[in-house]
Order: structure tokens, then C-alpha cells, then sequence
């Protein structure tokens, strides 16, 4: 097979772990007879450094032409400690995610027996996790009006769904909860605001349509708590895009390490494949970033390609690395910390 793969390393650790994903998706290629076709373009505070806009148009052209994009992260520190800053690195995803029409995040979280131990939960409460948060990506409080009045006093951030928006997203959950345990769970607030109650009516409005999927609709307060006391009792969650950012990056830390978690953006034009972590500002050009996650997003992306003895390739050296001790130094706790390239050489020889 011949891909075309937008390479969208952005900032911080995320050209260093890139690279490794790289490293490790040639290598599969290689074995399995494929051709991939890697196309780079800048975004985040990259592309304002050099162009002056975090997501320029010839970035979204390359991303427009390939068959998947492949990210890494974005964010510096100098529009963090910089709140005048009009441009902004994070300004880009977004306005990629909505340009691209990537709606969906499918963030898995699932724990690896190697380090079933390293994870701050008992080993009892998430031994067998293998749960799917579908965020949504391009509406909500991200997207909504804001300002500011009383001279600048007062700030405003309005939240807005439609019900189409809320209704796709929520089609891929029940596809998801069919394929895999036909459980779902729609996360919501709505004891309190209206959007969550379009959220919920527009879900139970589904329900017909999938009688095989067991429906639940929980508080997403509940769901906080319920995710790092029984995280193993849920299979498919669906929700919208604030609720979702919080808790997939609480869920990250059941596998004892964010540097672990993959995703993808599905949408309307193309697909996005990227690890859950930020850009790590601190690491960058330390060759000392965790590159898993992101490896495990390629795999993600063969996966969603039908290439499924190519994905579990990946997935089987990633598992073999860890049992082996071929870790970073986030894993590594006072033995031998191995760094970011050197893990990508690991992985790639071994495949």
C-alpha cells in the first residue's frame, strides 16, 4: 500500500518523538512491503515563528492532500508566561481541528501488565482497563463567543452545540460500543446546563437505532470520581469537548504514565493521529521524551488503514520494550534510562 502522510511535529518534545514514530513506521513498512510518502509543515509556535500564524495555509494544503496527518504537540512557554500574546501556538490546533472538520478525539485508555504497578491507582482497581473516551473537538466552550466588559473585569466564555454536532459524534460511539463490548456511557452536566440536556435528549434519541448497546448517562462530576475508583466498568464514553479534555487526561494516568497514551481526530476530510501528552518544553532537545505514545498513535493510524497485522506489530514491540526495560526515564524509576532516539532504534531493529 502507498500512503501519504502529513508529518506535523509542531513544538517542544514533539519533533524528537515524531522522529521515533517515523523511525518505527519505515521500519514496518519496510517489512511489510509498503510505501509511505512523509510530507512535513509547520504549526504551533514553529509556524508563528516562522510564518507568523500557528496553522498557515500551506500547512492545512499538505493536510488537505494526505491520506492521515501525524502531530506531535504543540505550545512554548513564551505564550504561556504571556497573556497579552494575540497569537498563540494552541490557537493552531484548534483552528486545524476545525478546518480539517476533526470532531471526534478517540482517546483509548488501557494498562500494560508490565507496569500495571507503576500506575498511582491500586493494581486491584484497574487491573483489565480497556476503556474509549470520544470527545467531541470542534464545538463547545472552545469554540463559543467570548470577551470581555466592565473595562475588562469581567470575562464571558459561551458554550454552543447543535444537535447535529452532538448527534455524529455520538453515531461513532455507538459504532465503537457495537465493535467492542456494547456498552456507552454519554458524560454530561445536565442537572444544570442545557447544552448537556441536548447532549442527553439527542443521545437517547439514538437509542433505537442501536437496541444491542447498553446506554448509560452519567454526571461528569460522577464520572471523575468513578474513573480512578472502577475505571475497568467502563468500555465506551462519549462527551463534549471541555468535559472531555479533563477527563481523558485524568484517565491518562491509570497506565502510570501520559508518555503512554495515544489518539486519533476523526473527521469530515481527513484523520489525525497524535499522543495525548503536550509539548513538554522542559525535555525538548534532551533526547529524554517518552516516544511511545506517539509510536502507538502511528499504530493507531495502520490500524484505521485495515493494516492490522501491521498495527499489532507495532503494539507487540512496544509491549516488548517495556517487559525488557527499554524505557525512558519517566518509566525507568533509578534503573537504566534509555533515550528517546535509542528507544526509536530499539523498536524499529526489533520490528
Amino acid at each position: 500500500m502507498k500512503l501519504n502522510i502529513a508529518l506535523l511535529a509542531g513544538d517542544g518534545i514533539g519533533p524528537e518523538v515524531i522522529d521515533q514514530a517515523v523511525k518505527v513506521s519505515n521500519a514496518i513498512a519496510k517489512k511489510y512491503n509498503h510505501e509511505i510518502n512523509w510530507t512535513p509543515a509547520l504549526t504551533g509556535a514553529a509556524a508563528i515563528d516562522a510564518v507568523g500564524e500557528p496553522y498557515p495555509d500551506d500547512t492545512h494544503a499538505v493536510c488537505e492532500a494526505a491520506d492521515a496527518v501525524l502531530f506531535g504537540a504543540i505550545g512554548h512557554p513564551k505564550f504561556d508566561n504571556d497573556p497579552s500574546a494575540t497569537v498563540r501556538p494552541e490557537q493552531g490546533l484548534l483552528k486545524m481541528r476545525q478546518k480539517l472538520g476533526l470532531f471526534a478525539n478517540v482517546r483509548p485508555t488501557f494498562t500494560f501488565p508490565s507496569l500495571i504497578d507503576k500506575s498511582p491507582l491500586k493494581r486491584e482497581r484497574i487491573e483489565g482497563t480497556d476503556l474509549v473516551f470520544l470527545r467531541e473537538l470542534t464545538g463547545g466552550i472552545y469554540f463559543g463567543k467570548r470577551g470581555r466588559e466592565d473595562n475588562g473585569n469581567t470575562a464571558y466564555d459561551t458554550c454552543t452545540y447543535t444537535r447535529v454536532e452532538v448527534e455524529r459524534l455520538a453515531r461513532k460511539g455507538f459504532e465503537l460500543a457495537m465493535n467492542r463490548s456494547k456498552k456507552l456511557c454519554c458524560v454530561d452536566k445536565a442537572n444544570v446546563l442545557e447544552t448537556s440536556r441536548l447532549w442527553r435528549e439527542t443521545v437517547q434519541g439514538l437509542e433505537k437505532e442501536y437496541p444491542e448497546v447498553t446506554v448509560s448517562y452519567e454526571f461528569v462530576d460522577a464520572v471523575a470520581m468513578r474513573l480512578v475508583q472502577w475505571p475497568n466498568s467502563y468500555d465506551v464514553l462519549i462527551t463534549e469537548n471541555l468535559f472531555g479534555d479533563i477527563l481523558t487526561d485524568e484517565a491518562s494516568v491509570i497506565s502510570g504514565s501520559m508518555g503512554l497514551m495515544p489518539s486519533a481526530s476523526l473527521g469530515t476530510k481527513t484523520r489525525l493521529y497524535e499522543p495525548i501528552h503536550g509539548s513538554y518544553p522542559q525535555a525538548a532537545g534532551k533526547d529524554i521524551a517518552n516516544p511511545l505514545a506517539t509510536v502507538l498513535s502511528a499504530a493507531m493510524m495502520f490500524e484505521d488503514f485495515n493494516l492490522t497485522e501491521e498495527a499489532q506489530a507495532i503494539k507487540d514491540v512496544v509491549n516488548k520494550s517495556l517487559v525488557e526495560g527499554i524505557v525512558s526515564e519517566d518509566l525507568a524509576e533509578g534503573k537504566k534510562a534509555y533515550k528517546t532516539s535509542e528507544i526509536g532504534d530499539w523498536l524499529a531493529s526489533n520490528i
